[in-house]
Order: C-alpha cells, then structure tokens, then sequence
C-alpha cells in the first residue's frame, strides 16, 4: 500500500471518525454496564465489526440468549449487507486475496457510503484507497469501544436511551448520501418498501419482506441505476482513465 493512498484517505474518513469514537464510546459503556470488560469490546469490535450487531449482542448476552437465536437476530438485522455487497461487485471485481477478503469483511454502514461514493484523487491507487477507508473506519471503531469499555470501567453511568447514537449516525450517513446523488431512486424504493412492509406485516415481521422487495428491485435496476451514476459522475470517470484504473 502506498503512502498516498493513506494520506488521501484519512480526510474523507474523518466524519466517520467522529461518528465512530461517539458511538463505540456508547458501545463500550453498555458493554461495561452488562458486566463484560474493556478487552471483550476489543475482541468484540475486532472480529465482529457490526455497530447494530454489537449493540444488539449487548442484550443477548445480558440474557443469556442461545447460539441458534443469536444467530437469526444477527441475520436479521444485517441481511441488508446483501445489497451493499450486489452494488460493490464491480468496484471490488480486480482486487485479490486478503486485501477482497477484508474489504467484504469491512463493509459497515459507513464505510460503504464512503467506498460507493468515493472519488480517488489522480495519481493514488483506488485499491488501496479502498483498503486504507477500511481500515482506517474499523481502526476508530475499536479505539471508541476500547475508550469506552475503559471508562465504564472507571466511572459509573446511566446507559439508558445511549444506543439512540447508532441511530443518529445511520441518518447523518443517510442525509450525507441523499445530498451526493442526483438520482434518489434508491432511497425512495427503500423508503416505499420499508412503509409498505410495515402496514402489510407489522413492526415486528416487517423487515425481512421489505428487504427481499429491496433486493429484487435493485437487482432489476442496476443496469439503469448504473447508467444514471455513470452519466453523473464523467469527471470522475476521466480521473480515472487517467491514473490507469478505468475498466
């Protein structure tokens, strides 16, 4: 990797740093509060890597869940991965080895509103300007755990309503991207979908229909979605043919 590519990365990452310390902070204090220590929120941040999850496994292990149900929940709330990974197909098709590994490992909520959207400065190598996003988010991450799971540990607080923070994040990073793009079909299919999943099913069985319906309509779109971001983006597209990383 070059040192480039870690200089140009870090700027578009700072958002994320903020967002990141504030809610691994909170992350880390729950943990604490449920009676598991500074060096599980490490390991938890480490191998996990799932803000919601992690936040979620809070309670499940406050309750002593079993493994089989552990394993729906996270599921669950994590299959909307399945469409950021469909619309990273391209972008990650050349890389190989533990570099394609880690960045599909990596691709958090944010960390994919950064890569989708990401403008590779000429003369840096996009792979690893990708990496170095990636590493750089998961890095903050686990320094906001560890900082709050230390704190936790030394003062004693109210952790009541402090999981609102993943919430607060998600809509800045959603706001961020309504503002990036022209076209906000995306947006608007998965607000349509979710509405529609909720008068139909409910609160509680909403969220796996809404997202098939998300999935299949993307799907169905993404030759028009890709022409639409293509169009939108030529000046990026030039950048690109001229560091040599155009398809």
């Amino acid at each position: 990797m070059k040192q480039s590519a870690l200089r140009a990365a870090f700027p578009a990452t700072v958002p994320v740093l903020m967002g990141y310390l504030a809610i691994g902070i909170a992350f880390g204090l729950m943990l604490n509060a449920a009676g598991y220590n500074a060096v599980w929120a490490f390991f938890m941040s480490l191998t996990i890597y799932a803000g919601s999850g992690q936040y979620l496994g809070v309670t499940l292990l406050s309750t002593g869940a079993a493994l089989a149900q552990v394993a729906l929940l996270i599921f669950i709330l994590h299959v909307r991965h399945l469409v950021y990974g469909l619309s990273m197909l391209e972008k990650f098709r050349d890389i190989k080895g533990f570099k394609k590994f880690y960045l599909i490992f990596s691709l958090t909520d944010e960390t994919y509103a950064l890569l989708s959207s990401a403008q590779v400065p000429i003369g840096v190598d996009a792979h690893s300007y990708y990496l170095w996003v990636a590493v750089l988010d998961h890095s903050y991450w686990i320094i906001g755990s560890v900082i709050g799971g230390v704190a936790g540990a030394l003062i004693k607080f109210n952790t009541e309503g402090i999981d609102f923070a993943m919430t607060a994040l998600f809509l800045v990073i959603a706001v961020e991207q309504w503002q990036s793009y022209k076209s906000h079909l995306p947006v608007l299919l998965g607000l349509g979908a979710t509405v529609a999943g909720l008068l139909l099913f409910g609160p509680e069985k909403m969220l796996i229909p809404a997202l098939c319906v998300i999935i299949v309509a993307l799907l169905l779109l993404r030759v028009k979605l890709e022409k639409a971001e293509e169009q939108t983006a030529a000046p990026v597209g030039q950048a690109d043919e001229e560091r040599g990383d155009a398809p």
